[in-house]
C-alpha cells in the first residue's frame, strides 16, 4: 500500500492558494481513478482506492499547513504504515511556476508543512513532489504570497503541473522513486 499526503489549508477561503497545490493535485488524481474522500480520520480527510493495480490512499490533513506533521503521525502510528511508503505533495517556492521537482529527502526549505512533517517523524528522508509557485516579487511578504490565488495568467502553466505531478504519482507507484525521479526531473 501507497499513502501520498497532499499539503494544504482546510476551508473554501483557501482552496485556490498557492500553499493548496497539493490539495488540488490529490484532487485530480482522485478524479482520474474514480476515488472519493469519504472519511474523516486521523485528523485528514481521506481517500482510498487502486491505481495502477496499487492499493493508494490519499489523505489531505486537515491540520492547517503549520500542523502537517500531527496528521502524517496520526495516520502513521493508527495504520502502522512505514515512511518508504509514503509521497508528500506540497509547493515550493524555488521552483519555478508550472515545473514540478521530486526529492527523497532534504530539509524544510522554509516550508512550515514540511517543517512539522520533519518534525513528527523525526527524520528528512521521505518521497516528495515539490510543485513549483516561484518566489513573490520583491517587497511582496511570503505569507500572503502563498495564501493568494493564481493569477489568470498562470492558469494553464497551473493546470498543466497538476496533470505532471498525477502523471509523476502515477508512474511511482509502478517504479521506485529514483526512476520516478529520473523521468519527471527532466
Amino acid at each position: 500500500m501507497k499513502w501520498i499526503v497532499g499539503l494544504g489549508n482546510p476551508g473554501t477561503q483557501y482552496a485556490k492558494t498557492r500553499h493548496n497545490v497539493g490539495f488540488m493535485a490529490l484532487d485530480e488524481l482522485a478524479a482520474r481513478n474514480g476515488i472519493t474522500f469519504n472519511q474523516n480520520k486521523c485528523k485528514s480527510v481521506i481517500g482510498e482506492g487502486v491505481i495502477g493495480g496499487v492499493k493508494t490512499v490519499l489523505i489531505k490533513p486537515m491540520t492547517f499547513m503549520n500542523l502537517s506533521g500531527e496528521a502524517v503521525r496520526a495516520y502513521m502510528e493508527y495504520y502502522k504504515v512505514t515512511l518508504e511508503d509514503l509521497i508528500v505533495v506540497y509547493d515550493d517556492l524555488d521552483t519555478e511556476i508550472g515545473k514540478i521537482r521530486l526529492r527523497y529527502q532534504g530539509s524544510a526549505g522554509g516550508h512550515n508543512g514540511i517543517k512539522s512533517i520533519i518534525q513528527r517523524t523525526g527524520t528528512q528522508t521521505f518521497n516528495r513532489v515539490r510543485m513549483g509557485i516561484s518566489r513573490p516579487e520583491p517587497g511582496f511578504a511570503i505569507v500572503d504570497y502563498v495564501l493568494s490565488t493564481f493569477p489568470k495568467k498562470d492558469g494553464d502553466k497551473l493546470k498543466t503541473m497538476i496533470l505532471d505531478t498525477c502523471d509523476a504519482l502515477e508512474f511511482s507507484l509502478q517504479h521506485t522513486f529514483e526512476q520516478t525521479m529520473a523521468k519527471f526531473n527532466g
